[in-house]
C-alpha cells in the first residue's frame, strides 16, 4: 500500500519513467475522468449486496431452523457450485444468457420471450452475475448468526403472545445484525472491485472501476493514474463501511 500510495504522487510515462511529485493531480484528473464508473460500482456493489441478502436470509433461516439432522448437506449443497473457480463460473453465464443460449434460447424458442430480447452485454447480466459469484459471502455469515441463536428466545416470545411475524422482528432479526453486518462487508467490498463480470458479461455502459483500474496498469501502463484510483476506490468504500457501520451500532454488533 505503502508503494500504491507513494506511485499515485508520481508523473511521467512507463519509457521514461516516473517521478514523485507530491502533487493532487492523479487524483481530481482520476476522478473526474472515471466518476461514472466510480459511482456505479458503488450502485451495483449496494445492489448485490441487498439482493444476496433477500435471497439467502430465506434460504439459511430455513436450513438453521428447518434442516434437522441434514444441515450439514444443505449447506453443502448450497457450496457446491462454488467450489468451481470463480473464471469459469463467470464464463458459464456468459453462455447461459447468450441470446442463443441455453436460457434465451429455449424460452425464444417456446415462443414465451421476444426474439430481439437480449439479456448479455447488459446491466442485468453483470448483476445477475455479481449476485450468484457473491452469494456464499453473504449466506454463510447469516447461517452462523442463525446456527448460533438460542430457539427458547423464540419459545419465551410466542409464550408472551408474540405473533410469528412479530418474534421475527424483534427476537431473530435483530440477533441475527452481526450476520448481516459481517455478510454485507464480505459481499460489498469484493463486488465494488470486481472487474471479471462486467468484463464478461456486460459492455462499454456497463464497465465497472475494477476495469478499468486493470486497464490502467496492464494496457496503459500508466500506473500512477491507476494507483490513484485505487486508493479513491478505497477511500469510498472506507466511508462507506463506515456510514453502515454507524447506522447498525458497532458496539452491538461486536459486544
Amino acid at each position: 500500500m505503502f508503494t500504491m500510495l507513494s506511485t499515485s504522487f508520481q508523473e511521467g510515462t512507463f519509457e521514461g519513467g516516473f517521478t514523485f511529485t507530491g502533487h493532487w493531480q492523479n487524483y481530481t484528473e482520476s476522478f473526474a475522468a472515471f466518476d461514472t464508473q466510480i459511482y456505479r460500482s458503488l450502485l451495483y456493489g449496494l445492489i448485490v449486496t441487498v439482493a444476496t441478502l433477500l435471497i439467502s436470509f430465506p434460504m439459511v433461516y430455513w436450513i438453521a431452523f428447518r434442516g434437522g439432522r441434514r444441515k450439514n448437506l444443505y449447506l453443502l449443497l448450497l457450496l457446491l457450485p462454488f467450489f468451481t473457480p470463480f473464471i469459469i463460473r463467470t464464463l458459464a453465464w456468459k453462455q447461459i444468457l447468450a441470446d442463443n443460449g441455453i436460457l434465451l434460447g429455449s424460452l425464444k424458442n417456446a415462443g414465451l420471450v421476444p426474439e430481439d430480447l437480449q439479456l448479455l452485454a447488459t446491466s442485468t447480466a453483470v448483476l445477475g452475475g455479481l449476485i450468484y459469484n457473491f452469494l456464499p459471502f453473504m449466506a454463510l455469515p447469516l447461517y452462523v448468526a442463525l446456527e448460533r441463536l438460542d430457539h427458547s428466545l423464540l419459545d419465551a416470545a410466542s409464550d408472551l403472545y408474540s405473533t410469528r411475524r412479530q418474534a421475527f422482528f424483534k427476537v431473530t432479526l435483530p440477533l441475527a445484525m452481526p450476520g448481516v453486518f459481517a455478510g454485507s462487508l464480505l459481499t460489498f467490498i469484493p463486488s465494488v472491485g470486481d472487474f471479471i463480470n462486467a468484463e464478461l458479461l456486460g459492455s462499454v455502459n456497463t464497465t465497472m472501476i475494477g476495469n478499468v483500474i486493470q486497464r490502467e496498469f496492464q494496457t496503459n501502463l500508466d500506473f500512477p493514474t491507476g494507483s490513484a484510483l485505487s486508493f479513491v476506490l478505497m477511500i469510498g468504500i472506507l466511508v462507506g463501511v463506515f456510514l453502515y457501520a454507524r447506522a447498525l451500532g458497532t458496539e452491538d454488533l461486536t459486544g
